[in-house]
């Protein structure tokens, strides 16, 4: 491929954006990213609240690659696992792997993507803010762009959608290409929320830790940032009976909910009722397209393409995974229709059944976390990673702190769960289990993930 034809244009500058044009650049590429929003480096980040990210092995092992992983851990706060606190008894940390080698981190959404855009940059990215994509004319290889009052024109090689799950490009292809689009909405949302430092400058509670308040069909989370801040944000349906958003609609209405189901955190809260009023009830949803590409014009990834909920953590770690799928994909095969149908393929079951499990955690996280059977299912689950390493492997560890595909881990959880729920069925702890008949069961149905 010559030098004059390597060149790709990407929509979208937010985090799978900015790593993209960084893999991309490194391997040779002359690289344009649009972005509709001004520069985060000089307006400062405009993107609003947003959950906090959980950065894990997936996410860390593409931020290698661009070499930005130091900066960004800078920045980041380690969390251990969830730190459950059950409305009637005591909170308590379940970690999520075996010692503080497995582990995740909270990281700002802001700080992360100005990390990225500087070293896309310094890569010889060209990056375009305030410009907003409003639409591609694929006949002649020409984009329009809105720049303040101005239409701009951008003669393209090909596309690349990374502009989130309103995405314009994919709106733009959908008019060439029906790409049977579907969006499953949870029937739940959320509000954002903040715990501040301490008068004394430090973190108000537990810092390395996930906070989780499960409480059935909601629950509220909290998670660090480095300026001793935690991010909560409240879960609930929006509608239906009490507590739902239909429900608790004000802040004074929040308040009175906190003070009988969220007590301990509460108090951690003195703007709750301001915060409440003068924060929207997010939306969550999942997206799923039956086609990622349109030959070999245009391609997208990230929340264009498969936009998930958040409840694995896994949303930013998979678009990650993504970039690099892809930029392994356009240096390893010339003609990029092919390299844009090769990379869906590979990405298209993985970031299928990553959507599954994220909505599996979901109920996981609001009702199973500080349930007996739940309990002693991930008690069992640690005890057979020790008798059988490299065989059992915890469904939390694969997707987490491997890099293994999701659709494996998926499958694997599945049958690990099975051997769960069964020898632990009818026993309150581990010493009723008939450990040979597992033993045996583990070896028949489970061949070796690692040597």
């Amino acid at each position: 491929m010559g030098n004059e034809t390597k060149q790709l244009s990407i929509i979208g500058g937010g985090l799978a954006g900015a790593l993209l044009a960084i893999l991309l650049t490194q391997r040779g590429w002359s690289v344009d990213v649009f972005e509709r929003r001004g520069d985060p480096r000089i307006g400062g980040y405009a993107g609003g609240r947003s959950i906090n990210l959980a950065l894990a092995e997936r996410g860390l092992h593409a931020l290698r690659q661009a070499g930005a992983d130091v900066d960004v851990l800078k920045q980041a706060v380690m969390m251990r696992g969830r730190f459950v606190h059950p409305l009637h008894g005591t909170p308590s940390l379940q970690r999520y792997g075996r010692d503080d080698s497995e582990v995740i981190y909270s990281i700002s959404r802001g700080e992360l993507n100005i990390v990225l855009l500087d070293i896309a940059e310094s890569h010889g990215a060209r990056l375009h803010f305030d410009h907003a994509l409003e639409r591609a004319d694929f006949a002649d290889h020409t984009a329009y762009f809105r720049h303040h009052d101005a239409e701009i024109t951008h003669a393209f090689r090909a596309l690349i959608g990374a502009d989130g799950a309103g995405s314009t490009l994919r709106a733009q292809i959908a008019k060439v290409q029906p790409l049977g689009e579907r969006s499953e909405g949870l029937g739940h949302g959320y509000k954002e929320l903040e715990i501040p430092p301490s008068l004394a400058g430090d973190f108000r509670i537990e810092p390395n830790a996930l906070h989780i308040w499960p409480r059935g069909h909601y629950m509220c989370i909290a998670l660090p940032n480095d300026e001793r801040t935690f991010t909560v944000t409240l879960f609930m349906p929006r509608e239906g009976s009490y507590p739902s958003f239909a429900q608790v609609q004000t802040g004074a209405d929040a308040q009175a909910l906190f003070a009988r189901d969220f007590p301990d955190a509460l108090v951690l809260i003195p703007q709750l009722q301001h915060d409440y009023d003068a924060n929207p009830v997010g939306t969550l949803a999942t997206l799923y397209l039956d086609r990622w590409h349109l030959g070999g014009q245009a391609v997208l990834l990230g929340d264009a393409a498969h936009a998930m909920v958040p409840f694995h953590g896994q949303g930013m770690n998979c678009a990650f995974e993504d970039c690099v799928a892809l930029a392994e994909q356009l240096a390893s095969t010339p003609e990029l229709a092919q390299a844009f149908a090769a990379f869906e393929e590979q990405r298209k079951p993985n970031a299928e059944a990553i959507q599954q499990m994220a909505l599996e955690n979901y109920i996981e996280m609001r009702d199973k976390v500080d349930d007996a059977a739940f309990l002693l299912q991930r008690q069992l689950e640690l005890a057979l990673q020790e008798r059988h390493p490299g065989r059992f492997v915890p469904h939390y560890s694969m997707v987490t702190f491997m890099r293994i595909p999701y659709a494996v881990a998926l499958q694997r959880s599945d049958l690990q769960r099975e051997l769960l729920v069964e020898a632990t069925h009818g026993l309150t702890t581990l010493d009723g289990v008939d450990w040979p008949a597992l033993d045996a069961a583990v070896l028949a149905k489970l061949s070796p993930l690692l040597p």
